[in-house]
């Protein structure tokens, strides 16, 4: 086992309960919103099924929030 392990949750619910965790709170519909404007890292799987990689999420909300 190599050093690829990565933090992943693979539902928009998961990752609602993570961003609120996080203090970076958002509803569905913003998330369902910055998947479809390809705002938020995510990759879809099967379906409507999403994988998101915290790692990732965690940069990309050092992005949206300025100076902190």
């Amino acid at each position: 086992m190599g050093g690829d392990f990565l933090r992943k949750v693979v539902s928009i619910n998961k990752l609602l309960t993570y961003l609120q965790s996080v203090g970076y709170p958002l509803s569905e519909e913003e998330v369902k919103r910055l998947i479809k404007s390809r705002n938020i890292p995510h990759k879809r799987l099967l379906g409507d099924t999403m994988l998101f990689n915290l790692d990732h999420v965690d940069a990309w909300i050092k992005q949206q929030r300025p100076d902190k």
